[in-house]
Order: structure tokens, then sequence, then C-alpha cells
């Protein structure tokens, strides 16, 4: 392959070249001419000026019209780390650049985190559907899967292919109404992401600076399970309206609210509410059956003193739907499950003013 060859040729700082060093990661050329990679900066030991000259020297390809490439970003550890300060300049530069990829977010109005304590509560389900339920409300939405080690967009919206470049921007992907982008669209689908905490504060920068949000009214963020370096990247970007947090309803889900609640209020990002998933199963007589106890989030956010935005029951229609890449949301609008997403949407939208 003539793009891998020309890649080759691309010496990498830390030794040897763009492929060997494995620096390379989802290589691909389509029959458009669209040449699309990963630079792993940790494993070339190169920042953007290396990226650039990746792309050079792909685009300098015949037959090569456009190149799309991305750059994790990362930092070695110092030897000594920096003492714990509120002016630890380390800090301070590093949370500088997430700000000043967060001013490419000048047109969006809100961004909403939707964040859970532990993975499994269906939570990225949940995000999915709440976008979908604002386009449909009329509202200029998009949905940034920042989950790097678990993808889960392009499943949940059936969505394959690389997205397109604009003026050296990522273009997000317009499906159901919503612009949607992950990092599963920009790595290979079957590899695992052994990435650092610096990597991925650097990828989520990028997802937030890098991507052609454009004008929106909403952008909502599907946050990795647990409190971790993707969520201080989103609080330290200074564009979060507002978190809401999914659990489920067995008695564990007290400590499991507690911790995303906590973390939010640390960093100050107001908690919009608390979302009990899987909170019962209709049993086909009209009689609930609470698989996995009664109350434990809405008892959670009451001993919290956060907003209760309602309980979601399990739909099976739901799952399927899921499965199948058509949210419920989008393919079912009139049935029970679509309609509370548009009830959770509506009250979600009034803590943050949509109408105004």
């Amino acid at each position: 392959m003539r793009v891998r060859a020309a890649l080759k040729a691309v010496p990498a700082p830390k030794g040897g070249d763009l492929i060997t060093s494995g620096a390379i990661e989802g290589l691909s050329a389509g029959a458009d001419g669209v040449v699309r990679f990963t630079l792993i900066a940790d494993r070339s030991g190169g920042g953007a000026g290396l990226l650039e000259a990746a792309r050079s020297a792909a685009a300098a390809i015949p037959g090569v019209a456009r190149v799309s490439a991305v750059a994790t970003a990362h930092r070695e550890r110092p030897a000594t780390p920096p003492p714990p300060s509120h002016d630890n300049p380390l800090r301070l530069a590093k949370q500088s650049r997430i700000e000043a990829a967060a001013e490419m977010l000048g047109g969006v109005r809100n961004v909403i985190a939707v964040a859970s304590g532990k993975g499994g509560v269906g939570k990225s389900t949940v995000a999915a559907n709440l976008a979908v339920a604002f386009a449909r409300a009329g509202l200029k939405t998009g949905l940034l899967d920042a989950d790097i080690y678990g993808p889960s967009l392009p499943t949940l919206f059936a969505l394959t292919g690389k997205p397109a470049m604009r003026e050296g921007k990522i273009v997000p992907i317009e499906k159901y109404g919503v612009a949607a982008m992950s990092i599963g669209l920009l790595v290979d689908a079957d590899k695992a992401l052994a990435w650092r905490g610096p990597m991925v504060m650097g990828a989520v920068r990028q997802l937030i600076g890098d991507v052609d949000w454009g004008t929106l009214d909403v952008l909502v963020v599907d946050t990795p399970p647990g409190t971790g370096d993707a969520h201080l990247t989103l609080a330290q970007s200074k564009r979060l309206t507002g978190a809401v947090i999914v659990s489920t309803p067995q008695e564990m889900a007290l400590a499991d609210v507690r911790r995303g609640v906590e973390l939010f209020r640390t960093v100050r990002v107001p908690i919009i509410g608390v979302v009990e998933n899987m909170a019962w199963l209709d049993d086909g007589s009209g009689g609930r059956t609470y698989l996995f106890g009664q109350g434990g989030a809405e008892k959670a956010a009451a001993d919290l003193g956060v907003p209760f935005l309602g309980a979601l029951p399990i739909y099976p229609d739901l799952r399927v739907a899921s499965d199948e890449g058509e949210p419920i949301a989008a393919r079912a609008p009139e049935s029970p499950a679509a309609k509370a997403f548009d009830d959770l949407a509506a009250k979600i939208g009034a803590a943050f003013g949509s109408g105004s």
C-alpha cells in the first residue's frame, strides 16, 4: 500500500518510523480517495507537527483526494511529580489547553453530561434516546460519545465508515436529526485502546475542539462510567451546563449516585437531576415486577438534595431497537418508551431553559 509506505518514511521522534513504531492506527484508503488514520502520539513521541508531516506524506500520494487524520495527545509523566498546588504550572497549562479547545464550542448553547457512577445502568442508551428526543422537540442537537475505551454510539446509531473533514475539522455524522461523533468512528472497531490518562484527556479534548459542531441548542455528552479523566476534562472546559446522573434502583445505587453527584459538585457543575433506569418490568397484566429493587435512585436523590427526574421501566422494545442501531425515540416515536424519553427531555430542557 503506497500510503503505508509513505508513512513508513516519516521518522518517529522516539525512533524508527510511524509504521514500525505502531504510531498509526485505523489506516484506510477509500475508493473516494480519502485516507484516514489516527496518530498515537504516545508511541511516536510527536505532537501537532508530526501529525502535519504524516498528513502531508499521505496527501502527496497520487490519487489521494483528502486526508482525515487525528492525533491522540500525551505528555510523559515528569520524573518528579509536581507538588499539589492550585498554582501548579503543569495543571494550569493542561487546563488552559482544554479551555482553548472548548472555545471552539462557541455556537453550542448548552452542554449536558449524562453520567453514571458505574457501568451497566443503561446510561448510553438514555443519552442516545435523550438526544433524539431533544431533536424531535425542535432543538438543534449534538451527541458526543466521550467513552474512549467503550464507545457505544456506533452501535446505538448504526454508524459505519469514517467522518468527513471540512476546513481541517471533523464533521459530525448526521442521523436521526442529531449531529453525532464518537472515537469509535476514528479508530479500528475491534482494537482495544490501551491509552493512559493523559491520552484519554487528549482524545476528549480533540472531540471537543477538533469537531465542527457548528450551532447547537444542546450537546449531549455520553460520559464513561465512573468518575475519571474524561469527566474532569469536560468540567475543566467550563462549558458544562449541568449533569444528569443515571442509575438503577437497587440499594447500591445510593453509593453510585453519591459518587457521581459529589464529583460534579466538586468541580462546580450543576446537577440537573437523577434518572432511575430499569425501574421495573411490566408483567403484562398491569402489575410491576421490581427486578432490581425499588426506589434506590430516587431515595439517593432525596438524600443528596438533588432533583429526581423520574423512573424509566425496562422496555423490551427499547433493547431490540438499541441492538439494531435505531433508537426507540426515532423508530417508534409514539411508543411508551419514546414518550418517556420525551418527558425526560422536557424536564431537562426546562432546567437549562431550552425554550429561551
